[in-house]
C-alpha cells in the first residue's frame, strides 16, 4: 500500500491535506482516483489509513478510516556516524540504514576521507541524500523520516556522540567476538547509541584512540575485512535482531 508522510498540522480531526510533490506522485505516477486507499504517517508516533475524498491540481484531501500508535520504530535511537566514501556509496548506505531502523546519519570527514565536497555544491548533497532518505521510509514502512546532516568533522561528530548514551566503532584490531557479544548484550536499555563507521582505508589508528578517550568502545565483526558500505550495516543489522524488543 502507498505510504506517504505529512507534518501534524496537515492532520484535523478526520481529515487529512496532501500537500506538495506528493500531490503529483498519487495523480499521475500511481494514478490513484478518488476511494483509493494509503497509509499516511504524521512522523510522530502516529499512523492512519486514509481514503482519498478529493482532488485537484494542489491538493488531496483523505478521509481517516483508522489510526494506531506506531510500533515499527526502535526502541533506541541509532545514529550513524558513516565516513564519506567515495562515488555514490552514500546513497546505498543511506537507503539500507533507513531500512533497518536508523534514526539519523552524519557524514564524517575523517583523515583518510577522499571525497572532497565542494561547498557550494553541498547543500544539494545532503538535500539528495534526505530525498533518499525519506523514499526508503515510505518503501520500508517507517514511522518516521531519519535525518541526515550536513558532513562534520571527526572532531565534531565525538562532540555529537557525546550526548548519546553509548557509542561503538567497529575495528580490525578490537577483541574477538566474545567481546564483542558482551558488549551488544551491555547495550540493552540504552535509548541512543552512536555506530562509527571509517571511509574506505578504516580510521587513522590516532583517531581510534582519540574515540576510545571519549568513550567510545570498539568492536569486532569477525575475521573478514568490510568494506565501508558493508560495515555499518553489519551492525545496525545486529542491533537491529538485538534491540528489537526492548
Amino acid at each position: 500500500m502507498p505510504r506517504f508522510f505529512v507534518e501534524p498540522g496537515q492532520v484535523d480531526d478526520q481529515i487529512i491535506t496532501i500537500t506538495g510533490g506528493d500531490v503529483n506522485h498519487i495523480k499521475n505516477v500511481l494514478r490513484m482516483h478518488q476511494g483509493d486507499t494509503l497509509s499516511v504517517s504524521d512522523g510522530c508516533g502516529k499512523d492512519y489509513f486514509c481514503s482519498i475524498k478529493t482532488m485537484d491540481k494542489d491538493q488531496v484531501i483523505l478521509h481517516i478510516e483508522n489510526s494506531w500508535d506506531s510500533y515499527v520504530e526502535l526502541p533506541v535511537k541509532l545514529y550513524l556516524f558513516q565516513g564519506l566514501p567515495k562515488g555514490d556509496k552514500m546513497e546505498l548506505i543511506i537507503q539500507k540504514a533507513v531500512e533497518l531502523g536508523v534514526y539519523e546519519i552524519i557524514p564524517v570527514i575523517t583523515s583518510r576521507t577522499i571525497v572532497k565536497l565542494d561547498p557550494k555544491k553541498e547543500d544539494k548533497k545532503v538535500a539528495r541524500w534526505q530525498m533518499v532518505c525519506e523514499s526508503a521510509a515510505k518503501q520500508s514502512g517507517r514511522g518516521m523520516i531519519p535525518k541526515v546532516t550536513s558532513p562534520v568533522s571527526f572532531k565534531k561528530a565525538l562532540e555529537l556522540a557525546g550526548a548519546l548514551e553509548a557509542g561503538v566503532m567497529p575495528y580490525e584490531r578490537a577483541q574477538g567476538m566474545d567481546a564483542a557479544r558482551t558488549l551488544v548484550k551491555e547495550l540493552h536499555g540504552k535509548k541512543s547509541i552512536g555506530i562509527f563507521i571509517g571511509p574506505e582505508g578504516g580510521f587513522d589508528p590516532a583517531e581510534v584512540e582519540l574515540a576510545q578517550a571519549q568513550g567510545i568502545r570498539t568492536m569486532t565483526l569477525g575475521k573478514r575485512i568490510l568494506r565501508t558500505e558493508t560495515a555499518g550495516l553489519a551492525v545496525l543489522s545486529v542491533f537491529m535482531f538485538e534491540l528489537e524488543e526492548d
